[in-house]
């Protein structure tokens, strides 16, 4: 197995800086938007995205939720292990809200539909906008794009994307590992 630095901690940060100013070009101060991270790991790119908008550009009241799609996936039982749940966190209302799902990695479009399922029992949002880390735009199974990306990646299907963030893995970096 080998892996290849597709961005460093550096690059990251350029990618988070470049993904608040786009939504500060479309959501201003963000009175009618919502962040909502996908669990798990779009969490964790949701939170900085969130401090760096605060922190950085002076945005207040950002509101942030966390949604949890494992049973809403289309292959939650094809798995022998059982599933481990977590938490979906969305203490404000997003009806008529803009909502803006934050993911780590677009792979095959299949968590982003499981997101738009869930979605569905807490509102009705004006609209729901994408925004990834790394879009693995050849490995698609739906026709989902994301509206903000940090990096194109063309990744063949044995190669996997790793996201490592210092929160968890003590170290922001992205891998491209294959086989």
């Amino acid at each position: 197995m080998s892996q290849k630095v597709l961005l460093n901690a550096t690059e990251i940060n350029i990618a988070l800086h470049r993904l608040a100013c786009q939504l500060i070009e479309n959501h201003d101060t963000f009175s009618d938007t919502v962040l909502i991270g996908i669990q798990p790991r779009g969490v964790f790119l949701a939170e900085r995205l969130k401090t760096l908008l605060e922190d950085e550009y002076k945005i207040k009241n950002i509101q942030l939720g966390y949604l949890d799609i494992t049973f809403y996936r289309d292959d939650f039982r094809r798995s022998g292990k059982p599933l481990e749940a977590n938490k979906t966190n969305i203490n404000f209302v997003v009806e008529n809200k803009k909502v803006v799902f934050i993911d780590d990695v677009l792979y095959t479009g299949r968590s982003i539909r499981s997101a738009l399922t869930a979605m569905q029992s807490f509102g009705r949002p004006l609209e729901i906008e994408l925004l990834t880390l790394i879009d693995r735009r050849f490995s698609r199974h739906l026709p989902i794009q994301p509206d903000y990306r940090g990096r194109q990646v063309d990744a063949i299907n044995n190669e996997k994307v790793k996201v490592c963030w210092k929160e968890n893995e003590g170290e922001d970096v992205v891998y491209l590992v294959s086989n």
